[in-house]
């Protein structure tokens, strides 16, 4: 976590003390200006940035997490590069400006106290608000690269709490800083920092495909290196280099720390010799003696200085990889092959450990460490290619333990058995085969041709009030079989083309709603509710029926795989959230909500036939979501009127943010379930 931490702690004390700066000098220009009543107009101006630099970093939160996987790699990639851009302008500025800074700040501040109130509010808001932005954006892309670990929120907080020590102290007069000195110190820490964030950020550009050359590696060392370990760790959190990069990656970071470190240090070089330069003027006769104003480093090449920065992290690196070997301190080797598995497993200690699986065979194998008795998963890998090593990280306790290998085509082998003593019991998952999951799906498959039945009639009813000019009750019998469609969500899969056909969004039509292509319910609510005419709806509601009568005829014969079970109890909703409660789906008739009922009860059909399973494995994973469903279902019935559905635009802001939270909420206590009910080879 502390390695993770570094990064923000670095931007949270530079940005904190260069924004606790501009805050000192402007509270103490109007204390001895005897303007002490003006100080709260500076306060006012210091929160309103706070609140936009917080407000700032929720909406790029709410933004990631509402796109899909390929979008949210783009949207990541994309800010990163241009927190790399921010990050490199404030550190050139600052060394630029710091010397003028308390200068210029202060005659702002007398040009405001001759405009009035908003003018020092505007100085006091600007002056913190960049800071602040930077901030949020350097530290949402640090976030986003730990994953769901705490470090990179802590070290800002720890670095934001010493800059306000630092600026209180130097306001006070009790603290004497060589200013100068630490921004330059701390502004080549961040050159190097950003240089790992812009070699993340490509790799992010080149998963959403917006970037070529992401299966181009400059290196691969995942199978000599343990990602795992303490080193590559430290040096992942810190700079963002990890054992496998593309060439775009070293190629980006390499060239970014060599032109922007070298353009850094020539500057502070050029800054250290200005003030030495003057006095040569005034007594020739000091000429001679160049000693007396020669910058530091002026007798080095220039790059020297750029290329020791680059240099020793990676001799230091590589010197700590060759005392390790390779490896993580305890670690041990295993062997896996059609023919043994588990060769070199010992008896591990209780507690966490790491063990690197060695595939010595010809085939590619998937790996798990088991109990041999009950079959339950305590760690696993998958597609372990024979030559290759990747390491596994398990956590032992009492109990009995052994590796069950299963090669691509071949027969599974398990090691012998090992019995540890005197640790805490572990938590198992017992695995679930494509057998455990065959009478669910049978009866899943009965549910959904049943529905798709009664929605064959629906939509014939559809048609039928169309072709007769009865548009009242089509739009009645319309919502009557969207419901229908929408509860049937785990099936979307198998649906394959038609599912598009018969409920397909607009998006990525060029005519958008008038597309011809843009067919199905949305397409046939958009024009019920927008005073489209009979003549025009017809051919639009003759599709639908037709499209359905061919789902219900394919439908049979179209595989599901058993796997795709566990994964739609959590994806139902997550569309759910992405879609229907966002209003993205509403093409006029305001029923967002009743077609979120509509997918709570799918969701509740697929996880009354999981059950079983699910209670088998964790049984308090249904208590919270069956209390999760309630509650959003509770949210939801309550905005069904006597008159009708409530859209969702005029619910209150109040009731849609408790709509969205329980929703999100439930999604998290769904989770688990894909990975509970995965298939897994050692069943």
């Amino acid at each position: 976590m502390w390695d993770e931490a570094f990064p923000s702690f670095l931007i949270g004390l530079r940005e904190g003390l260069e924004a606790g700066l501009i805050v000192s000098i402007l509270v103490a220009t109007l204390v001895r200006a005897g303007q002490k009543g003006r100080l709260p107009q500076v306060w006012t101006g210091v929160a309103a940035a706070v609140a936009l630099s917080l407000s700032f970093g929720a909406v790029l939160t709410f933004t990631a997490a509402n796109l899909s996987g390929h979008a949210q790699e783009a949207f990541g990639g994309v800010l990163s590069l241009i927190a790399v851009g921010f990050v490199t302008a404030m550190v050139f500025w600052m060394r630029r400006s710091a010397r003028t800074l308390s200068a210029d700040l202060k005659e702002k501040v007398q040009a405001s106290l001759t405009m009035g109130a908003g003018a020092l509010v505007f100085t006091s808001f600007l002056a913190v608000a960049r800071e602040g932005l930077e901030t949020s954006l350097f530290l949402w892309t640090n976030a986003r690269t730990a994953g769901e670990s705490t470090g990179p929120l802590i070290g800002a907080a720890v670095g934001l709490l010493l800059s306000v020590g630092l600026c209180w102290g130097l306001y006070r007069r009790a603290l004497k800083m060589n200013l100068t000195k630490f921004f330059t110190i701390t502004g080549a820490g961040l050159i190097v920092v950003a240089a790992g964030v812009l070699g993340y950020g490509l790799r992010d550009l080149q998963e959403s495909g917006l970037v070529g050359g992401g299966s181009t590696y400059a290196f691969d060392l995942s199978g000599h290196l343990d990602a795992s370990s303490w080193y590559a760790t430290l040096v992942q959190g810190t700079l963002n280099l990890t054992v496998t990069m593309t060439v775009l990656q070293v190629v980006g970071y390499i060239a970014y720390l060599s032109i922007v470190m070298t353009l850094f240090v020539e500057g502070v070089r050029g800054g250290k010799a200005a003030p030495a330069a003057a006095p040569a003027a005034a007594k020739p006769s000091e000429a001679a003696k160049p000693e007396a104003v020669k910058p530091v480093g002026a007798g080095r090449p220039r790059w020297v200085l750029p290329t020791a920065v680059i240099a020793v992290p990676v001799v230091v690196a590589g010197a700590v990889i060759a005392v390790s070997d390779g490896k993580q301190d305890g670690s041990a080797t295993v062997a896996v092959s059609e023919k043994e598995c588990g060769k070199g497993f010992g008896s591990p200690q209780p507690g966490q450990q790491v063990f690197q699986m060695h595939n010595t065979g010809d085939k590619v194998s998937e790996v798990y460490l088991v109990n041999p008795g009950s079959g339950a998963v305590y760690g696993e890998i998958e597609g372990l290619a024979p030559g290759t090593t990747r390491a596994l990280t398990a956590t032992i306790g009492s109990g009995d333990y052994a590796w069950r290998c299963v090669p691509t085509g071949g027969t599974s082998v398990t090691s012998a058995t090992v019995h540890v003593t005197g640790g805490a019991e572990v938590k198992a998952v017992k695995p679930v085969s494509e057998d455990d999951l065959k009478a669910p799906l049978d009866s899943y498959k009965d549910y959904v041709n049943k529905g798709l039945a009664t929605l064959m009639t629906q939509t014939q009813k559809i048609q039928a009030d169309v072709r007769a000019g009865d548009l009242a009750t089509a739009k009645a019998d319309w919502l009557t079989a969207h419901l229908q469609y929408a509860s049937l969500g785990a099936a979307y899969g198998t649906f394959a083309d038609l599912d598009k056909k018969i409920d397909g969004r607009p998006d990525g039509y060029a005519d958008k709603e008038q597309d011809p292509g843009f067919t199905g319910f949305l397409r046939l609510e958009y024009g019920l509710w927008h005073g489209r005419s009979a003549a025009d709806l017809t051919p639009v509601a003759d599709e639908l029926a037709q499209n359905v009568a061919k789902l219900v005829h394919d439908f049979p014969g179209q595989d599901f795989d058993p796997g795709d079970l566990p994964l739609r109890a959590h994806e139902i909703l997550e569309n759910t959230l992405q879609f229907e409660l966002t209003g993205d789906t509403d093409m006029g008739s305001g029923t967002s909500l009743a077609t979120t009922q509509a997918n709570l009860a799918g969701t509740q059909e697929l996880l009354t036939l999981l059950q079983p399973l699910l209670d088998e494995r964790d049984p308090q994973v249904l208590v919270r979501v069956n209390a999760g469903m309630k509650r959003v279902g509770d949210l939801v019935a309550a905005a069904r009127t006597a008159d009708g559905w409530t859209p969702l635009d005029k619910l209150p802001a109040d009731t849609r943010r408790q709509l969205n939270g329980a929703t999100g909420q439930l999604l998290e206590d769904l989770s688990p379930v894909p990975a509970l009910l995965e298939i897994r080879k050692a069943a």
